[in-house]
């Protein structure tokens, strides 16, 4: 057996230590360099730049099935079934990752940087209990934009970079508007990565048909 298969074709405990170790490096380290990059990284007006909104919106689920619908009528000739499957998976991968993040946001509760200037704030359960409004943790942007650029890495490896990339740009607008601590994008970067596999995992034998 190979290392890699060795490493993640485990037993669920030693997947779970995986599992722990990855959110404590993208989830909890992160947190002590919040403030600072919530001190040093800000620009009141980022999203009056054309750059700054083309990379907000690769975290923007509807962006995604556009490109889905895009991507399914130009293969759909010359394979309809195995063109639907991909068109689904990166459909799926993105509200699945917009889906979950809004899910851990509840869970989580931790408001966005600007209510204590930078330190953190928790919403209490008996304030809006099933509101993601003001909630930040993690970033949902983020975690659209990698899991699309996951499901896009699969789809086209050549190309796989360039989704990474402005995936991460996402995530560092996000910041510099000051609607998200540096914590909530490694998070999220890491949940999106995740369900962009996940999804391709379920999803794989009917992409590959």
């Amino acid at each position: 057996m190979s290392e890699n298969k060795s490493t993640w074709g485990g037993g669920t405990a030693q997947r779970t230590l995986w599992l722990i170790g990855c959110v404590l490096v993208f989830g909890a380290l992160p947190m002590l360099a919040d403030r600072y990059f919530y001190d040093h990284w800000y620009h009141e007006s980022i999203y009056d730049l054309d750059w700054a909104r083309l990379l907000r919106v690769m975290g923007w689920a509807p962006t995604w099935t556009i490109a889905a619908l895009a991507m399914w009528l130009h293969e759909r000739p010359e394979a309809a079934h195995r063109a639907a499957a991909r068109a689904w998976y990166l459909v799926t991968a993105s509200l699945a990752g917009g889906l979950l993040a809004e899910i851990m946001k509840l869970l989580l509760r931790r408001e966005r940087p600007d209510v204590l200037g930078g330190d953190y704030s928790f919403r209490a359960w008996s304030d809006h209990p099933f509101s993601t409004s003001g909630l930040a943790w993690p970033s949902s942007h983020t975690m659209v934009a990698f899991a699309a650029a996951t499901a896009l890495a699969r789809l086209f490896p050549r190309a796989k970079w360039v989704w990474y990339v402005l995936a991460a740009g996402c995530g560092a607008t996000r910041m510099l508007s000051h609607a998200h601590y540096f914590s909530d994008v490694t998070l999220g970067a890491l949940f999106g990565w995740s369900v962009g596999w996940g999804v391709w995992f379920l999803m794989r034998e009917k992409i590959k048909a």
